[in-house]
């Protein structure tokens, strides 16, 4: 496997996970902020992963 495709599929993997820890963080925001704000710092920790793999795939 090439390091471009390795590239692409953890990119594809991370953002998949990002989408599904902001789901979770909206839709536990009135019902339990705890996990909540957890879920967002997790998809913010997420976010720097992808723009730091943006950057390298220019």
């Amino acid at each position: 496997m090439s390091r471009i495709h390795q590239l692409h599929t953890y990119s594809k993997h991370l953002e998949d996970s990002y989408f599904k820890l902001l789901e979770k963080s909206n839709s536990y925001r009135f019902i339990d902020e705890t996990i909540s704000d957890f879920a967002a710092y997790k998809a913010m920790r997420i976010l720097e992963k992808l723009n730091k793999l943006n950057y390298l795939q220019r």
